[in-house]
């Protein structure tokens, strides 16, 4: 897990509150912490595109919350549902970006949007900067 990050990839429930008993499917999972976040990142912990990614926003003063999928318990179930939301960008369904609670998409669009001037407008909009 990346310093800055909330700990979402503890496990099943994290961030969910205290009632961590309750269990939540990997959809309710995803759409928890990307509903709740301004900025989420879910990764692979020894991804270099996800390095890359995360690099980014931390470098642009963002302090995204970051899932790193193989040091949680539903990673695999997550990474399931990130590949279908991936399946029509031709894109690596990781590193996930979601913005605002909604899909960004991966690193190439990441870049792009930073490239071309959409990545900061669209991160203040979140609220996920302050400038």
């Amino acid at each position: 897990m990346m310093e800055g990050s909330s700990g979402a990839g503890a496990g099943p429930g994290a961030g969910a509150g205290a009632a961590s008993s309750i269990t939540m499917t990997p959809y309710q999972i995803l759409h928890h912490l990307t509903s709740c976040n301004a900025v989420v990142v879910f990764s692979w912990s020894h991804c270099c595109m996800s390095t890359v990614a995360k690099t980014l926003l931390f470098s642009l003063g963002v302090g995204p919350t970051v899932v790193e999928l193989d040091d949680h318990a539903a990673g695999p179930a997550i990474h399931a549902l990130l590949f279908q939301l991936a399946a029509g960008t031709h894109q690596q369904p990781l590193p996930a970006v979601f913005v605002g609670g909604k899909f960004l998409g991966g690193v190439q669009t990441l870049m792009a949007s930073h490239i071309n001037g959409t990545l900061i407008p669209l991160l203040k909009q979140a609220g996920a900067l302050w400038l």
